[in-house]
């Protein structure tokens, strides 16, 4: 089985979202797509924190790169 990623997770939160939105499944059917969309969306935040930790910014400092951690509250100055 191929490993999932986020794009294919976030594709099925996505399609799951327009079939309870539909109205059209039963409750059973509705509650177990639910769950379904609670465990994707748990996959795609942890994915979203991965990610947060691993940016960084590159700067070019006396003709080097550098790796420098990305800061969200650095204003840039």
């Amino acid at each position: 089985m191929a490993r999932k990623t986020f794009e294919d997770a976030l594709a099925k939160l996505e399609e799951i979202t327009r079939e309870l939105e539909s109205g059209d499944l039963s409750l059973e059917a509705s509650l177990k797509k639910f769950e379904e969309g609670i465990t994707l969306a748990r996959f795609c935040n942890t994915k979203l924190e991965e990610c947060q930790h691993k940016v960084s910014l590159l700067q070019e400092k006396n003709g080097s790169v550098t790796e420098t951690p990305f800061n969200v509250n650095d204003n840039g100055s």
